[in-house]
């Protein structure tokens, strides 16, 4: 509080912070999504709002993958934000780039792929004048103008030049060309005369991604370790190489490591010829054992759907992206709190599942912590478990539910960022009570919207920041520690009626 020092007889207005510093929650279902595209930036996070905008940056759907069929299914069950990062493994040993040469200037598309291979140049020197050249301080012959075509896109760059210059050509492609780029090492001595038209070549698809690929290098943040460069993750969605293969299990062992270090969930795809009904069911459970896993589950079977690429001709595909927009569906509607599961979880742009279960079935796939996607009438396909990859009865996990370990990230994550502007402040009972405060009225909050069990406050959560859980050890060492409990809701995943027949009474 800031000292008053009155000087004259008078009524002195003073303003006083009422301690109260607003902790906002952070998203909850912002999915990212690892694979193969047709184009787009490699090895960097694009954030799209829509499928249509996956079209324009990476091409849209391509039969030699099957990111863009998980994509397209999460958008169309409700999906609202994507994080979508390229993964390229080049066949030669080049870079798979497209590239031409016109007028002495080598041209390189921006990005990786064989659509480079469509691109197309143009140079002229329409319009150039010694007025023109006269303002960049250069002479007529110094300056050349380029058009460049591809991907449905057309560019026009005039007064370009190779010398030093504010217009030289790879300073203005690199700032305004969504096409190509000129590199420094291809530029000439002397600008391009004359009129010519040359044709890109040599770009590739690349080939098949292995584990290297998916992992990637934390150092070199590419792969999985590209999602370092997001602010917040929520849900992570890595389809197979291409539509009927499987995921490495060592890229789902290291995604779900990472998942856990960014308090994000992964959502596991069955392996196609996976038969946990007929076979051993917890064959591939035993992979994802230890702690870290409570930020995984498990959806079982794969779904059909459609493939306008291939004629409208029915076929199998991963669950993952589905499920991500299901759940991000429940939480708009109903808050992260509720399960993702039920009548109302339906699956849309699907014809039918890879395997229908029968409740016997379904019986024996649940206490191993395997989710289930059922058909039934009327209803049509819905996803029907909500257990993490820790969710086995035999394993007795606190997180044993979806929600519930859902709930719990994101509170911790609400909390994290939320009392940042405490580092530093001194560490006494002023700002205890201002981390009790801030804190309580977060928690409230979600209370209020019925995120918690219980009938009061006080049954729902607690929060203590004080001389017991800060001890003068901790004072001085500098940490202050604010411990947090709830009462989460747990989905109901057995309702059971009892029918009792009410014999008729006769008459004494």
């Amino acid at each position: 509080m800031m000292p008053l020092a009155p000087t004259a007889p008078g009524v002195y207005v003073r303003e006083e912070s009422s301690g109260v510093r607003t902790i906002t929650g952070v998203s909850v279902s912002i999915t990212a999504f690892l694979g193969r595209a047709l184009r787009g930036p490699v090895n960097r996070p694009v954030i799209v709002n829509s499928f249509g905008e996956f079209e324009r940056t990476f091409g849209g759907l391509w039969a030699g993958a099957a990111l863009g069929y998980a994509v397209r299914s999460f958008f169309l069950n409700g999906g609202g934000r994507a994080v979508v990062v390229r993964l390229y493994k080049p066949m030669t040993a080049g870079d798979g780039l497209a590239s031409l040469t016109i007028g002495g200037v080598r041209l390189d598309a921006v990005e990786p792929g064989a659509w480079g291979n469509g691109i197309s140049a143009t140079l002229d020197s329409d319009g150039i004048t010694d007025d023109v050249a006269q303002r960049y301080g250069l002479g007529v012959a110094d300056l050349f103008n380029l058009s460049v075509t591809g991907a449905g896109v057309v560019e026009r760059f005039v007064n370009l030049t190779v010398a030093d210059n504010a217009r030289r050509i790879d300073r203005v492609l690199a700032q305004q060309s969504r096409l190509v780029s000129a590199p420094v090492s291809g530029l000439p001595t002397t600008s391009p005369t004359g009129a010519a038209t040359e044709q890109a070549s040599g770009g590739d698809d690349g080939g098949s991604l292995g584990v290297d690929e998916f992992i990637g290098s934390q150092a070199a943040k590419t792969g999985l370790y590209a999602l370092d460069l997001t602010d917040i993750v929520n849900l992570l969605v890595i389809p197979p190489d291409t539509v009927d293969a499987d995921v490495p299990t060592a890229v789902y062992q290291a995604a779900i490591s990472y998942a856990a270090s960014r308090r994000a969930v992964v959502l596991v795809d069955p392996p196609a010829a996976w038969d946990p009904i007929g076979g051993d069911p917890s064959a591939l459970l035993g992979l994802f054992a230890g702690p870290d896993s409570r930020n995984a589950a498990l959806f079982f079977p794969r779904v059909l759907q459609s493939d306008p690429i291939r004629g409208a001709a029915t076929g199998a595909f991963v669950p993952g992206g589905a499920i991500a927009g299901v759940i991000a569906r429940t939480d708009a509607q109903r808050g992260i709190w509720k399960a993702p599961a039920g009548v109302d979880a339906t699956i849309s742009g699907v014809t039918g599942l890879a395997v229908n279960l029968t409740d016997a079935e379904n019986g024996r796939l649940n206490p191993l912590g395997i989710n289930s996607l059922r058909s039934f009438p009327a209803a049509g396909v819905v996803v029907w478990g909500a257990r993490t990859l820790r969710g086995a009865d035999q394993l007795a996990d606190e997180y044993k539910y979806l929600p519930v370990r859902r709930l719990a990230l994101y509170i911790e994550e609400s909390l994290s960022r939320g009392s940042r502007w405490a580092v530093f402040e001194p560490n006494d009972e002023p700002l205890w009570s201002q981390l009790r405060l801030n804190v309580g009225v977060f928690l409230h909050e979600l209370f209020r919207q019925g995120a918690f069990a219980g009938r009061s406050p006080a049954e729902a959560y607690f929060v203590q920041c004080d001389r017991q859980s800060t001890t003068q050890s901790d004072v001085d060492s500098g940490i202050v520690n604010i411990v947090v409990g709830f009462a989460p809701l747990k989905p109901a995943e057995f309702v059971v009626i009892t029918i009792r027949q009410i014999a008729g009474q006769l008459q004494a």
